[in-house]
């Protein structure tokens, strides 16, 4: 590989903003913020909107929304 070109990569957290959870990872990406993880060493922290512990499609909050009998619906409105 070419030196000089690649972004470091290094641990960072990334912690969910709307639960408490939170996880240890490897990224390219940049912050100021830092957190003390339980292993004692400081990491970057990275704030997100939703992960898996939030998400209603992994926590089973997911609503399906019914799609069937869109014809029969259009049918009956429109007189077919």
């Amino acid at each position: 590989m070419k030196s000089g070109i690649h972004p470091e990569n290094k641990q960072v957290v990334f912690q969910d903003a709307s639960s408490d959870f939170a996880f240890l990872t490897r990224s390219t990406i940049h912050t100021k913020d830092t957190i003390k993880w339980e292993d004692g060493n400081e990491y970057p922290l990275v704030k997100v909107e939703i992960s898996s512990a939030s998400h209603p499609f992994y926590t089973g909050k997911h609503r399906i929304a019914e799609s069937g009998g869109r014809v029969d619906k259009f049918k009956q409105r429109y007189g077919k």
